[in-house]
């Protein structure tokens, strides 16, 4: 299996009714301001530096983000806060996130989802959460180099110790907080950069930066 192999395998997923259904109808309708646009519609793979260092595992791709250029937090406001700091901590080479071909690349890191389609709500199941988790574990298998998992959220964190086994006792959730993952990796914890959290100052760019600049110490050590 290559990563090429697993892109093709997700892209072609229907395992879960709901989020076929709900994928499908944003990209139907779409927004209003993304009218002219052909949406993606699909499961959005991982993407990245396949030698990298560093995972970040975020929540699933927005309904008129991820599920409309094709490439998770791409063209939405979390990934306008993400790439910026991920520019500003020399992880990408650009700050911006705008679509698929863009000329964004990212450097010693890859980026994926715990759920790989846009959920109504921006709410996965839990059973839609065991039906993708398993893609992230191979894309784990195929990345020879990971040392770091950054958790974007609380969810996304419960996903990363699933990934592992789970650790006993489980650790608590928070920004900056860091704990020991079977194998030898870190797993980092980082408030999302949803508007919600953005907006109401619950995470700012320094904040942020603040995460990335100690995954990038902890890559380097570890």
């Amino acid at each position: 299996m290559s990563l090429a192999e697993l892109e093709q395998r997700v892209v072609n997923c229907r395992l879960c009714p709901r989020l076929v259904e709900w994928r499908e109808q944003v990209a139907r309708e779409k927004r209003a301001s993304f009218a002219h646009e052909e949406y993606w519609g699909r499961p959005i793979p991982g993407w990245g530096d396949p030698n990298g260092r560093v995972f970040v595992l975020g929540l699933a791709p927005a309904a008129h983000g991820g599920n409309r250029t094709g490439r998770i937090f791409t063209g939405d406001r979390s990934g306008d806060w993400l790439f910026a700091s991920l520019y500003r901590t020399g992880f990408a080479n650009q700050p911006e996130s705008i679509r698929s071909g863009d000329g964004l690349e990212i450097r010693d890191m890859w980026i994926a989802a715990a759920v790989r389609c846009a959920p109504p709500a921006n709410k996965p199941l839990p059973s839609e959460r065991d039906n993708c988790l398993p893609y992230a574990a191979e894309e784990l298998a195929l990345l020879p180099n990971i040392k770091v998992m950054v958790a974007l959220g609380a969810f996304a964190w419960d996903a990363a110790l699933r990934l592992h086994g789970g650790v006993k006792p489980k650790p608590k959730f928070g920004h900056g907080a860091e704990t020991a993952l079977p194998g030898g990796r870190t797993l980092v914890g980082c408030f999302h950069p949803s508007q919600q959290n953005t907006f109401t100052g619950k995470l700012t760019e320094p904040m942020l930066d603040a995460v990335f600049t100690r995954v990038g110490e902890v890559a380097r050590t570890v």
